[in-house]
């Protein structure tokens, strides 16, 4: 039996990201992208859920272009043919007023899609018209509440004061984060012992932390994903890149699922009370392949216990 999104949260979620039909796709094109897609998860029964991005582009002046079609369309209609849970994104800053993102909460609950993931906009410097996240999370959460969903946001571990800023999102409704995508444990493990500090300091249960991971055949989806923002640190590169071209995705794989062992057991050799789940990222049409490799590998190995060394 499918677990519901607050069960899953609370012991090793694992989400799948999948790129949506584009704003300018047929139906049929859609059509075909969902059956693609309803294909590979039904495949892999360890799955939890679906996370569905709002794939954006901006301009010099911050004013968005709106790649993705109707993102909650498409992720009810997944949902509903996988029956598993269903988040998607929305970014608050391109959002004309306080006023649209509460309309914008209700009308996704009344459109079936009772969790949401809140997303800030792409740069610091640009004065974007929507409020910050954090006076969305404070705006969205009754409606989300209302519905039995749950609420999230982004959470990015090389950032100075994440930490902080989690614990802030958490108090205002944040009930699970996803990454950045992620190449390296250092920064996440150095990330979740800051913050369940900071929980326990505050009296405050830890909200989940989902972490992103993708596979990268070549050195232009290394690029792509770093500007997407997620930080590549070199000695990830040449394990992935530095081989045969033909089995960089394979050692891509191999790096996440390393990755997410050493999370696992530096979790348990602290004794954080941080949930840790994955998050397995399609980041282009092309990679709903290896991708779905990825999600597979996750789903063999995201149930085993920390190794002896680290429960020690």
């Amino acid at each position: 039996m499918a677990r519901t999104l607050p069960e899953a949260l609370a012991r090793r979620p694992l989400l799948f990201e999948p790129v949506p039909p584009s704003a300018r796709s047929s139906p049929a094109r859609g059509e075909t992208m969902v059956a693609e897609l309803v294909r590979l998860l039904r495949a892999v029964p360890r799955l939890d859920g679906i996370d569905v991005p709002e794939l954006i582009d901006e301009n010099h002046d911050g004013r968005p272009y709106y790649r993705s079609g109707d993102t909650r369309g498409f992720a009810k209609r997944v949902a509903d043919e996988i029956q598993r849970e269903v988040a998607v994104n929305k970014v608050v800053a391109h959002l004309p007023s306080v006023e649209a993102v509460a309309a914008w909460a209700d009308e996704t609950v009344h459109r079936g899609v009772r969790n949401v993931v809140l997303v800030g906009g792409s740069s610091r410097y640009i004065p974007y018209p929507g409020p910050s996240v954090i006076d969305a999370d404070r705006i969205a959460r009754d409606a989300i509440a209302g519905a039995g969903g749950l609420l999230g946001n982004i959470a990015i571990p090389q950032r100075t004061g994440e930490a902080h800023r989690m614990l802030t999102k958490t108090r205002s409704g944040a009930s699970f984060f996803t990454t950045q995508i992620v190449f390296d444990s250092e920064s996440v493990l150095k990330m979740l012992r800051e913050y369940d500090l900071l929980c326990r300091q505050s009296g405050l249960a830890p909200a989940s932390v989902v972490l992103s991971v993708a596979p990268i055949a070549d050195e232009g989806d290394a690029e792509f994903v770093r500007w997407l923002g997620a930080d590549i640190p070199e000695s990830a590169e040449r394990t992935i890149l530095g081989g045969e071209e033909s089995q960089a995705s394979l050692r891509s794989i191999e790096r996440a699922l390393a990755v997410f062992r050493e999370v696992r057991d530096g979790i348990a050799r602290a004794g954080l009370e941080v949930s840790v789940g994955i998050n397995v990222e399609q980041i282009s049409q092309r990679h709903l392949g290896s991708a779905g490799e990825m999600l597979a590998a996750f789903a063999r190995l995201i149930d085993d216990e920390p190794s002896p060394a680290a429960r020690a």
